[in-house]
């Protein structure tokens, strides 16, 4: 178990370039004197595998990665941290994003870091950090009710941070009408077939493709799941977990397994699709 406290607090940075990682440290160092820092990352992975080794308090994390971005490693760690161990951490994201769509993250109470370093917003950053850090309650004094009330607050907090990240920080705009068709290739690759998108019961982002998966057959797209999910009648689909978005009318059953996640079967598809701690609060009244 991680033995630090709110008053010792630790704090890993994930920054693919390692001169703004410094400037970064440098000027918590000027902000904030009692934060230590753990661990410096510069990809995603790295930076998932370093935060479950160190159960940090604090995350910054870049936006923009290499290989596994901020945003992915964020969700990986949603779902892999020990939160019988210790608190989920603050997340913060390291972003280059202009004034305009700063304010955008200002108005959703995100916390950000904006490039290069500003030292007057970092100070609300930590002001906003050491507040909730303060708040929380020490695993081993908490009750289990307090405990999986704080969790699913951070979770919350967590799936706000990502949702407005993942818009690209940006004013919404107006939203386009739902997709109807996809023009989506067979396994095979040789034949593009328009497939309706009421015929899909769910995607799932594989390597350089995104798999479309009707009741009997499997096509493949080449558009990114955040694109596509943009495009998709959020009430018709969920995501459910980082990788894959579901029909929700075609959800027959959600299972919870001995470790206590989540997976759900859908009608007409023989599969189990695990569903991300980030998302397992759509089927609590369930």
């Amino acid at each position: 178990m991680n033995a630090t406290t709110p008053m010792n607090p630790t704090a890993l940075i994930a920054e693919d370039e390692p001169l703004l990682a410094q400037a970064l440290k440098a000027e918590l160092a000027a902000a904030w004197p009692g934060l230590q820092i753990a661990a410096t990352a510069g990809d995603g992975r790295s930076a998932v595998r370093e935060a479950l080794r160190l159960l940090p308090q604090v995350l910054f994390f870049d936006i923009r990665m290499p290989g596994l971005d901020g945003l992915g490693a964020a969700a990986e760690l949603a779902d892999s941290w020990p939160a019988d161990e210790a608190p989920m951490p603050q997340l913060v994201f390291v972003t280059a994003y202009d004034e305009y769509a700063a304010r955008a993250f200002e108005a959703e109470a995100i916390d950000y870091v904006l490039k290069p370093v500003q030292p007057e917003r970092l100070r609300k950053t930590v002001a906003r950090l050491q507040q909730a850090l303060a708040a929380q309650q020490p695993l081993p004094t908490a009750s289990p009710a307090v405990a999986g009330e704080a969790l699913e607050q951070t979770l919350a907090q967590w799936r706000q941070v990502l949702a407005a990240a993942g818009a690209g920080g940006a004013l919404p705009a107006a939203a386009p009408a739902p997709l109807r068709m996809i023009a989506a290739s067979d396994a095979g690759g040789s034949t593009v077939r328009m497939v309706p998108i009421d015929e899909v019961l769910y995607f799932e982002a594989a390597d350089k493709y995104l798999r479309v998966l009707t009741a009997t057959h499997e096509y493949l797209i080449r558009t990114p799941l955040k694109q596509l999910i943009a495009q998709l009648d959020a009430d018709a689909f969920w995501q459910v977990h980082r990788a894959v978005v579901v029909r929700s009318g075609a959800i027959e059953s959600v299972h919870r397994d001995e470790a206590g996640k989540l997976h759900l079967t859908l009608r007409g598809r023989p599969e189990k699709i695990p569903v991300s701690r980030l998302y397992a609060h759509l089927f609590r009244a369930m």
